[in-house]
């Protein structure tokens, strides 16, 4: 069943009394109940973006109100957290070890560290009242695993993250995002849009099946190459940024079990609460077509209003069993 954001009170953020029952207020904090779950949210009225009034209550309200088409994504992930305790103009840090004042209903994961030579226990947000949890922390930017906690080594998806250099822009991005679908298409792959929330755009290819790193991330370099070799004055695939001016980064690095991508539906951290969102082609389309990217920013409540609307348009990115054809068939279907 395809989710959909819902604003019944039972769904709206514990921030502005709906989504929770409220059971206390001393202060700046208020005691909240979520899902069974009790907890207390601090400093709500602060801003968070100051551009928009954005407070951390309307962080917490977006979080729990797109809860029904985020937490899919989410479930069984292991999260690295951005933290932005001052908001979006003050200092930040990610988070990687679940925090040891956790409520003990948060589940966790053990992944082991090759940098730090240990095990490391990442939150894993698996229900409404993790993620609220989350959100009160100041956790404004979701980052997670192309892979589940029980199989780090096997990514449920593929991804390429088109950077653009400056004075190359998110249109630039759609022009190699169409370039790149139909690359995939020839190999039989479907891939499926979204905008990163900040400059550019990234593309999911599902897998969800036994395809591993090791044969994902070549797969996915393969493709840059091929790009960038067809079309050297708009795409490059190396990271010198003396290589990038003007042109477009088809970042294939991403498919590492080490790294981890912006989660779709999260917020960013820029001037104004924009949210790495699912675009359909037809808006790619447009963009390129009429030269124009304003359609493609979109921020936390054109979000859920579009998913009220559309649903959730990443839901294929869940399901849909795809496999990698081998690297002859890259190089034939780049020629054509």
């Amino acid at each position: 069943m395809t989710a959909r954001a819902k604003r019944p009170a039972a769904k709206r953020a514990p921030a502005k009394g709906a989504g929770a029952r409220r059971t206390s207020a001393k202060g700046a904090a208020v005691e909240v109940e979520v899902g069974g779950r009790r907890l207390v949210l601090k400093n709500l009225d602060k801003v968070f973006y100051p551009q928009a009034g954005f407070t951390k209550g309307d962080v917490v309200d977006y979080y729990a109100r797109i809860a029904p088409a985020l937490l899919p994504h989410l479930r069984d992930r292991p999260l690295t957290m951005k933290r932005y305790p001052e908001g979006v103009e003050g200092m930040s840090f990610y988070e990687k070890r679940c925090p040891p004042h956790r409520p003990e209903w948060v589940h966790t994961a053990k992944v082991w560290s090759e940098g730090n030579g240990e095990f490391i226990d990442y939150c894993v947000v698996n229900d409404l009242p993790s993620l609220v949890w989350a959100a009160s922390l100041a956790d404004l930017e979701l980052h997670t695993s192309l892979s589940l906690a029980r199989a780090v080594e096997t990514p449920t998806t593929l991804v390429f993250d088109l950077d653009p250099g400056p004075p190359a822009d998110v249109v630039a991005c759609c022009d190699v995002a169409l370039l790149v679908r139909g690359l995939l298409h020839r190999l039989e792959l479907e891939s499926y849009p979204k905008t990163s929330g900040s400059k550019g755009l990234q593309l999911y290819v599902p897998l969800n099946g036994r395809v591993t790193y090791d044969e994902s991330k070549p797969f996915a370099h393969a493709v840059a190459q091929v790009l960038e070799r067809a079309h050297p004055k708009l795409v490059v695939e190396r990271m010198r940024k003396d290589l990038r001016v003007g042109k477009v980064l088809v970042d294939w690095s991403q498919n590492d079990p080490h790294k981890t991508t912006i989660c779709v539906y999260s917020l960013r951290a820029r001037p104004r609460p924009t949210v790495s969102a699912p675009v359909t082609w037809a808006e790619v389309e447009k963009a390129a077509r009429t030269r124009r990217g304003d359609g493609l920013v979109l921020e936390a409540r054109d979000v859920l209003r579009r998913v009220e609307r559309k649903g959730d348009l990443f839901e294929p990115v869940l399901t849909r069993r795809q496999r990698l054809p081998g690297p002859e068939r890259i190089e034939r279907a780049g020629a054509r």
